[in-house]
């Protein structure tokens, strides 16, 4: 477990919206296949390591880095797609 104000620690607004990228992304199979295979994650490890910075930027990473995706996840979470990348960026703070 991580210590309160740690650096791997995300910090919450942006983890929020990282973990509902997550489960945005985990809703169909074939793009979840597509996350873990990417990032070289399985799902212990996405488990295990999803409270981290870490894994959260790669979420994020994974929309901004295929826009039909990004726009897509912006448009059922109601955000607007340049606020994953702004998260994307305080969580590598």
């Amino acid at each position: 477990m991580t210590a309160i104000g740690s650096s791997d620690e995300a910090r919450p607004e942006a983890s929020v919206l990282s973990l509902a990228a997550l489960g945005w992304l985990l809703e169909d199979g074939e793009r979840a296949e597509r996350f873990l295979s990417l990032t070289g994650l399985d799902p212990d490890t996405l488990r295990a390591a999803v409270g981290t910075a870490a894994t959260q930027v790669a979420i994020l990473e994974f929309l901004a880095n295929h826009e039909p995706d990004l726009l897509r996840a912006a448009e059922a979470l109601a955000v607007a797609p340049e606020e994953f990348i702004a998260a994307m960026e305080e969580l590598k703070q």
